[in-house]
């Protein structure tokens, strides 16, 4: 679901069908290729921890289902994969796919361990994703499309450690090291913000389109995504956005919010661009 993002900026610049699309396309190959190589050497790394855990002791490596040789194979053959692929489509592309990966490389040996740089370096994997599919269609980004990748995906980041810290504030058990740096107030300071400048700068962007364009539509598309935004701080309010996706999935109210704004939002750029 995260690689999707490499399709933000086509979009929002109005390029979804321009030829350019095929580098989207490559960069989201790319990244499904790197970003599982990551996910396999972040299990073969965690691999004792996870078998004395409840619920991480079934994933496949930990289970022994797959040998943790043959997970390191695996492992570097999608890095390398996803570094070939980016490649194709360009060097700027590969370029956003290799600092992607060592990013994640070094979360995964250290970075996760460190209060504060843990939620920067999540937060950076969607950034770079935005910027990759930038990066491989030739879209220029825009400030306020910068704002809203790098203020959103940190918001979804910051509200996923207020779930973690607010389901378990004692810190019992098996929890994330860098988890003991947290409170709850100091997430939530994080979050809050976080969705304050989101909110700003995606205000700013669509301001800024009706503008330059006369259309109404991009203007009409902030409400929707604000009471978006708030319907998904409500559930970081209640501590329950540990996992991103199943709010996604299972969050009525905020599908409809999300397709409304995402209806407008294709009138604005797609059908009737320059008309207000």
């Amino acid at each position: 679901m995260k690689n999707v993002l490499v399709f933000a900026a086509p979009v929002a610049a109005g390029a979804l069908f321009e030829p350019s699309l095929v580098g989207a396309v490559l960069a989201f190959v790319a990244f499904c290729l790197a970003a599982s190589g990551i996910y396999f050497l972040n299990d073969i790394l965690d691999v004792e921890a996870d078998r004395a855990h409840p619920r991480k002791r079934s994933r496949p490596i930990a289970a022994g289902v797959v040998p943790v040789p043959v997970a390191v194979v695996v492992a570097v053959v999608l890095l390398v994969g996803g570094l070939a692929v980016a490649f194709a489509g360009g060097l700027e592309l590969a370029a956003v796919v290799l600092c992607y990966e060592l990013v994640q490389i070094a979360y995964c040996i250290w970075l996760k361990h460190i209060t504060i740089l843990d939620i920067a370096v999540v937060s950076s994997g969607f950034l770079l994703r935005a910027i990759a599919g930038g990066a491989a269609t030739g879209v220029v980004l825009s400030q306020w499309f910068l704002l809203v990748a790098v203020f959103g995906s940190l918001l979804m980041v910051s509200g996923k450690r207020y779930g973690e810290l607010a389901s378990n504030p004692d810190l019992q058990g098996d929890v994330r090291g860098s988890l003991k740096g947290y409170t709850l107030g100091y997430l939530g300071f994080i979050w809050h913000s976080a969705a304050t400048i989101l909110i700003l700068g995606y205000s700013l962007w669509a301001f800024e389109l009706f503008t330059d364009l006369r259309n109404l539509w991009l203007s009409v598309s902030v409400a929707p995504f604000v009471l978006a935004v708030l319907r998904y701080g409500q559930h970081i309010d209640r501590g329950d956005a540990q996992a991103p996706e199943e709010i996604a999935l299972g969050d009525r109210m905020l599908q409809v919010l999300a397709g409304v704004w995402l209806v407008i939002l294709v009138i604005g750029l797609y059908v009737q661009p320059g008309v207000l």
